[in-house]
């Protein structure tokens, strides 16, 4: 199965099927973009050269849905959090790390997901408060997993793997934000209708509104880019 990519604020995403990227999806890194990702990535080449180079780009923002159907591309959104929990179950038998999050929710999320996927062989756990980098992705190296799931939070997952899978070539590496709260049961996810209609970051801006200020002025702004590259091209 061949990529085929589209441009939005010259990154590079991928406009697979959800089973069509689930398929496609093997070893290397998968970025589940979003619009503050990409403002981000606007104003750090480093970052922006490791989006553009990993193996597959998913849209998992609403925003970034709205761009590209901007653009006249009719691409449907990923969630992130879904993609990952397809992944497990795709890849349950074999060797799977976890990294990232608190000490307490990681270890929460890793013991209900073996009682979803029975076969789960979770090989390394490691939270997200680790300073040493380098012991870290020793320690990885040793384990050999073929799936790794890490939650630290952007950029610094996409850095951290953009190191790792140096490390380990046949691996998949994915960054997931917050998907270990959820499965840690300590946050609760945005009510089916919610997710349907794309207004999940609006759920959870209710129910945490210190998250308010990375929205906004972020989506409209995003927004406000797409139309610009739209009609000046810019």
């Amino acid at each position: 199965m061949e990529r085929n990519l589209v441009k939005l604020q010259g990154f590079n995403i991928d406009t697979f099927t959800f089973d069509e990227a689930l398929q496609y999806a093997e070893k290397g890194q998968v970025v589940t973009i979003n619009p503050e990702m990409i403002l981000s990535a606007k104003s750090n080449p480093d970052f922006a050269e490791i989006i553009n180079s990993a193996e597959l780009v998913i849209p998992d923002g609403i925003g970034v849905q709205l761009g590209l159907k901007i653009l006249g591309h009719n691409v449907r959104r990923i969630a992130g959090i879904e993609f990952g929990r397809k992944l497990i179950d795709k890849f349950a038998s074999q060797p799977t790390a976890f990294v990232g999050a608190k000490p307490e929710i990681i270890q929460k999320a890793v013991e209900n997901l073996k009682k979803e996927v029975p076969n789960l062989n979770a090989v390394y756990v490691q939270d997200g408060y680790f300073k040493d980098d380098d012991r870290v992705l020793d320690e990885l190296t040793a384990a050999n997993p073929k799936l790794v799931l890490v939650a630290l939070g952007s950029p610094k997952q996409e850095i951290f793997i953009s190191k790792a899978k140096n490390l380990l070539p046949n691996a998949l590496f994915i960054g997931l934000g917050g998907s270990f709260d959820v499965w840690s049961g300590v946050v609760e996810r945005a009510p089916e209708i919610w997710q349907k209609l794309g207004l999940e970051w609006l759920y959870r801006t209710v129910k945490e509104p210190k998250r308010f200020k990375r929205i906004f002025p972020t989506l409209p702004l995003f927004v406000l880019k797409v139309f610009k590259e739209k009609f000046i091209g810019v």
